[in-house]
């Protein structure tokens, strides 16, 4: 799959990709001789970054750092791309010297250690190989302020005995909003639903797929539920009483997505 970001730094690289969650400073925190994270408080402490994807949230430290990262490139020793979540003027300007593909606006979430990435400097795009892209809706029915959650069967092929919303695949090109008022119907036995809000896509990776989560927000005049084979488990909850519970990746905040803000 391709995830779409800023253009940065021009050129293709491609390498397997280190992840860190934490910034990173290239001054002190990397081996200006052998490319290795040397910062003990770094999460990718004692891995290279030579040849590989290094993805970060974003640099930190002196601006010296820039030429680090330049001099590391220049012998070798550097990633051969880098993807960030916010990029800096530390980062973009050591890539950019180093000439160093550069991508930011990237969702790190969605990628893992060891995933072989290409990055397009050019154009701003991130590929994901072995990677694949599932487009699913979450529902959500409220009725007198509760919202009904429900517990995923041992039956299904993910996330089995967690809570959800009504969920479902988006087959071919149909709309979401098909897809979901269908769902409702089939997973609930409830008829009638008014729509209140849809929120944007919200993307969450299991495995080597990435789901990209389309939520709705519906009324519906009944809290009688009848579940078919999916869902074991019905509640009517209200909105904070999720965050207690064992759920589907993200669901916190597909529902804040669709929920009146406060």
């Amino acid at each position: 799959m391709r995830l779409e970001g800023r253009a940065v730094s021009p050129g293709r690289g491609e390498g397997q990709a280190l992840v860190s969650n934490q910034p990173l400073s290239f001054l002190g925190g990397v081996d200006r001789d052998a490319g290795v994270v040397v910062d003990p408080a770094s999460d990718i402490h004692g891995e290279s970054l030579v040849g590989r994807t290094l993805a970060f949230p974003h640099g930190k430290g002196s601006t010296v750092g820039s030429y680090v990262l330049y001099g590391l490139a220049k012998r070798n020793r550097g990633p051969a791309a880098i993807v960030n979540e916010r990029t800096d003027a530390i980062v973009a300007t050591g890539a950019i010297l180093g000439g160093i593909p550069l991508v930011d606006g990237i969702d790190l979430s969605l990628l893992r250690t060891g995933d072989s990435i290409v990055v397009d400097g050019g154009r701003g795009g991130v590929s994901l190989q072995g990677v694949s892209e599932r487009p699913v809706v979450t529902a959500f029915l409220r009725n007198r302020g509760r919202i009904l959650i429900v517990r995923r069967s041992q039956r299904v092929g993910t996330f089995r005995g967690s809570w959800s919303g009504i969920s479902g695949y988006i087959e071919g090109r149909e709309r979401p909003l098909h897809r979901a008022l269908q769902e409702v119907r089939e997973e609930t036995g409830i008829a009638r639903a008014r729509l209140v809000r849809n929120g944007p896509v919200i993307r969450t990776r299991h495995e080597a797929v990435v789901f990209a989560i389309h939520p709705f927000l519906f009324d519906v005049p009944t809290r009688r539920v009848t579940l078919d084979w999916e869902n074991e488990e019905a509640r009517w909850v209200r909105p904070n009483e999720t965050a207690g519970l064992r759920t589907v990746p993200r669901i916190g905040d597909a529902l804040a997505s669709v929920l009146p803000k406060a």
